[in-house]
């Protein structure tokens, strides 16, 4: 519900550089998961709008693929440098439609996006080829060029970093691009390629806000989309997986996670408590897929950790997005907000499970207003358990003692996700032995951060295909090689 006080904003797509609504003009209503209340609408893009856009694209991609590739760079440098100048706006319309906190997560996010742009439009030039030597009257090479229009699409728990990706990769690379904003989210995204369009041919970049079941299924599904590139949920990439197999086009993955922690009895410090906070996103409500949501512990350090850990979560101060003081704001909307309130119950259900921090949202009171869950630490929890084995997408972690470091990455290994890990030691041998041993594609030893330009990020097994974040990334996932091969004689 709305309130006369506060009108609704109502924003446009962008296709071949104009802003438009829905070709049949329905909208979608855009919530601040703190208050519950509607506060913009967007357009309900369908089968048609998607028509349009990749139309766009495709006839932007004969001009743009013969840009020389560092002018490519140069251009995503200036959009770096108007992102950085509007790094509050953007990061205050985050806040407000994601519910992360915007000085822990939102205005963070929005800084590393523009380091994306300034990362690919960097590395840019460096979109070549090689020589191979094969003899000596015959000349060898390959060439790296684009596939063509990339339809793509990202979720709602980090919009603007995971869209400057898809954004920055495919058009460093000399592609255009097609991106469906997440329908929960799209604001933030909208306005980083509203700045895009200011400085990019028209066509190069469209963005479109719909539903992943109108929208998406038709952007994944159309002819001229030459390339696929999602990141989101596992049950949905395997939908979009599917897709690129009915017309034999490459995708890219980024999927879910269920990620392992590993703490050895010589880590049970306070660095570490703050690490392995830091590492399960907290401040982000553990809407991250590389959240270290399965904690195994020592159990010399068992009960000790977990003190101390919760000692560390009361402090975070839970609440308006919007306020320079809080730490961890909502979960994003109200689905979600069951779906986590459904797991924590079937936790509680377990009667050899402990509660050692937090539970159900409280009824009443100032946090029963928004879609609030406080940090939930379970202990006395089993690996095989559902709570230890789904990606739960919320401030829910389970804490599993070992007492053998062979047992403790078995149970690490024992899931079908592979996405990230963390291990924590002050032994070198160790860190380094786990870290070789355990099926996760990103493993951090005594840290949990996020993930970095330049760095080659994405998952094994059912946790996704291909990589982000780096060149390699960009080169694999969004150019195709030719070779080309010369009789000199």
């Amino acid at each position: 519900m709305t309130t006369a006080t506060q009108p609704l904003t109502s924003e446009k797509m962008l296709i071949d550089g104009r802003a438009v609504d829905a070709q049949d003009g329905r909208v979608i209503d855009v919530e601040n998961p703190a208050a519950r209340t509607v506060f913009a609408q967007v357009p309900r893009a369908g089968e048609a709008d998607v028509g349009l856009a990749v139309a766009a694209a495709a006839r932007a991609f004969a001009a743009w693929r013969t840009v020389p590739a560092r002018e490519r760079g140069r251009l995503l440098l200036r959009i770096a440098d108007a992102m950085e100048a509007e790094t509050e706006t953007i990061a205050r319309l985050v806040a407000r439609e994601t519910g992360n906190a915007i000085r822990t997560q939102a205005r963070p996010e929005v800084k590393s996006a523009a380091d994306v742009f300034r990362y690919f439009g960097g590395v840019a030039g460096e979109v070549k080829g090689e020589t191979i030597p094969l003899s000596e009257h015959m000349l060898c090479y390959t060439r790296r060029e684009p596939i063509g229009v990339v339809g793509a699409i990202v979720p709602w728990n980090a919009p603007v970093v995971l869209g400057t990706l898809k954004i920055a990769m495919a058009v460093a690379a000399g592609n255009t691009l097609v991106l469906k904003a997440a329908e929960d989210a799209p604001l933030g995204l909208l306005r980083v390629a509203q700045l895009c369009v200011e400085h990019l041919p028209p066509g190069v970049i469209n963005l479109l806000t719909g539903y992943g079941e109108e929208c998406g299924a038709a952007l994944a599904r159309h002819p001229l989309v030459r390339k696929l590139s999602f990141t989101g949920s596992t049950e949905v990439g395997r939908l979009i997986m599917h897709a690129a197999a009915d017309r034999i086009v490459p995708v890219s993955l980024e999927l879910g996670g269920k990620s392992p922690a590993i703490v050895f009895p010589d880590a049970n410090d306070d660095r570490t408590v703050d690490g392995v906070i830091s590492g399960m996103r907290f401040t982000r409500q553990g809407q991250s897929c590389t959240a270290g949501s399965r904690l195994f512990l020592h159990r010399s350090i068992f009960d000790a950790f977990l003190e101390k850990m919760s000692v560390g979560l009361t402090k975070l101060k839970i609440g308006d997005p919007s306020d320079e003081a809080t730490d961890m704001g909502a979960i994003i909307n109200r689905r979600q907000f069951d779906r986590v309130c459904s797991y924590i119950e079937d936790g509680l259900h377990q009667p050899e499970a402990r509660v050692v921090l937090g539970g159900l949202p409280p009824q009443e009171g100032p946090l029963a207003q928004g879609y609030f869950v406080q940090p939930t630490v379970f202990a006395g929890v089993r690996n095989e358990w559902r709570i230890a084995r789904e990606e739960i997408f919320g401030p829910v972690l389970v804490a599993i003692p070992w007492d053998d470091e062979r047992d403790a990455i078995r149970m690490a290994n024992d899931s079908h996700y592979g996405l990230a890990a963390y291990v924590w030691t002050r032994d070198i041998q160790k860190a380094l032995r786990t870290a070789h041993a355990i099926e996760s594609g990103w493993v951090q030893i005594n840290q949990g951060l996020g993930q970095f330009p330049g760095q080659s990020y994405g998952g094994f097994k059912q946790s996704g295909i291909g990589r982000e974040y780096s060149l390699e990334g960009m080169l694999d996932s969004y150019t195709q090689r030719k070779c080309v091969t010369v009789n000199l004689q």
